[in-house]
């Protein structure tokens, strides 16, 4: 059937061609009831008596509009959620790589304080070391220092013997052993005499109070030189001869 000509049909959009097109359908159809024979050509038909309803198409598009409004609802939707869980992710992957590099600073300074610690440590000790070698030298110095010193001459012979013995517990006075020095020896530490009756036995009488060698050698006193010319241990072995045969070298006034 063909449509009928409406004025500016052509200008309409495809939906309101097909309302048009019904409406006509609905006139011709109600121009076709009037003239059917026992009909009511009396009667009157009008516009509020014709359907209201939309035609099918029209109620299509309204379907597959709704749909499409679902669907993009729905797409809306799922790309919201799969932002949100992006987000939850990059934002729990920035946290435990936060926690990671907060756990490896904490590392790292334990470890740096470990070894501030250790290095302390072993300077602490260092220093110990440094500080027990430096009193130990300054006493080595201090002896060394405080250590008494003599002449090397006849004096202070005697007065280092009279040390030795005095530490020995072995009696005599300056003035004794003097005295005997002078008169066996006069004063000479390389004296010797070899026509006395010692000479002539083999055993001359040497050093400073002509002391024989086994004489020396019985009283050496320890800590002094076994060299019987030697001033202080050719002194300190006579007075410790005298002391056990006479009591002390003061008591020996003549040969002994």
């Amino acid at each position: 059937m063909p449509l009928p000509s409406i004025p500016g049909y052509n200008r309409l959009t495809k939906t309101h061609k097909y309302s048009a097109a019904g409406i006509a359908a609905a006139g011709a159809a109600a121009i076709a009831f009037a003239v059917v024979p026992g009909g009511d050509a009396g009667a009157k038909t009008t516009a509020q008596e014709l359907p209201n309803k939309p035609v099918a198409l029209t109620s299509q598009k309204a379907d597959a509009q709704a749909h499409h409004e679902a669907l993009v609802k729905q797409s809306a939707l799922a790309d919201k959620q799969a932002k949100e869980e992006a987000a939850e992710k990059k934002a729990a992957a920035e946290a435990a790589k936060k926690k990671a590099a907060e756990e490896a600073a904490k590392k790292k300074a334990a470890e740096e304080a470990a070894a501030a610690k250790a290095a302390e440590a072993k300077a602490a000790k260092e220093r110990a070391v440094k500080q027990a070698a430096s009193r130990s030298a300054a006493r080595i110095e201090t002896v060394a220092d405080t250590k008494k010193t003599y002449p090397d001459n006849l004096d202070g012979w005697i007065r280092e013997s009279l040390d030795i013995m005095k530490a020995k517990g072995i009696p005599g006075s300056y003035q004794g052993i003097h005295r005997n020095i002078i008169r066996e020896s006069g004063g000479n530490p390389r004296a010797i005499n070899l026509w006395d009756i010692n000479a002539r036995n083999g055993v001359p009488s040497k050093g400073l109070l002509q002391v024989i060698a086994p004489t020396f050698k019985t009283y050496h006193v320890e800590g002094t030189s076994w060299d019987p010319y030697d001033p202080v241990a050719n002194i300190t072995a006579a007075c410790n001869y005298a002391a056990a045969r006479y009591g002390s070298m003061d008591n020996v006034n003549g040969p002994y």
